[in-house]
């Protein structure tokens, strides 16, 4: 259905991620990906969404030769806790670190969708609101070790083994938790 209302459209996703191409394969839409280095750097003063909307409107900005029936598609997921962003860790220390934080507690997944056309920037975003158990230090150190989870914002992916056994409860869309909100994006390319 989505394929057929975009077949004069050329989707670009500019994005690396793996689980982002593969909905884009789940929505059964054809797209081309194009990737650009940015540097993910945000003012200070921004929280939560407003974080994420900045960085995947960044994202955008580098594709200036866009073609009339283009719709580019950037996207942004960070992790929020205790009122700071959490983004990808840097090493296993950093890692440790922040999984040492998130155990036994509540955080939040902001991810925000830029769609962009010649003549037009759309943003949408949403939250999901994750509950970890406490975490030992095995279940850290074996997660780790065994899925070197360095590209995900938070440092985990829900979908791996510390979801399985970690997670206690999520409020608000799984699929935002694993960096795209699809439910949303299937909404807003339908108004093309």
């Amino acid at each position: 259905m989505l394929k057929e209302k975009l077949k004069n459209y050329n989707i670009i996703l500019a994005s690396g991620s793996p689980r982002r191409q593969q909905f884009l394969k789940d929505l059964n839409l054809d797209f081309t990906i194009q990737l650009k280095e940015i540097e993910e750097i945000y003012p200070p003063h921004l929280k939560k969404t407003e974080i994420t909307d900045y960085l995947a409107e960044l994202k955008s900005s580098s594709f200036t030769n866009l073609n009339n029936n283009d719709i580019l598609i950037t996207s942004d997921t960070i992790v929020w806790l205790e009122n700071k962003a959490i983004g990808k860790p840097k090493d296993k220390q950093d890692a440790i670190a922040i999984f040492k934080e998130m155990s036994g507690k509540k955080h939040q997944v902001f991810t925000s969708i830029c769609l962009k056309t010649v003549g037009a920037i759309r943003i949408i975003n949403d939250t999901t609101d994750v509950y970890f158990k406490k975490l030992s230090d095995d279940e850290i150190n074996f997660y780790l070790d065994n899925f070197q989870p360095y590209d995900k914002a938070g440092g985990y992916g829900i979908q791996d083994w510390i979801g399985l056994i970690g997670v206690e409860k999520i409020d608000g869309s799984y699929f935002n938790v694993m960096g795209l909100p699809v439910h949303k994006l299937y909404a807003e390319l339908l108004k093309f």
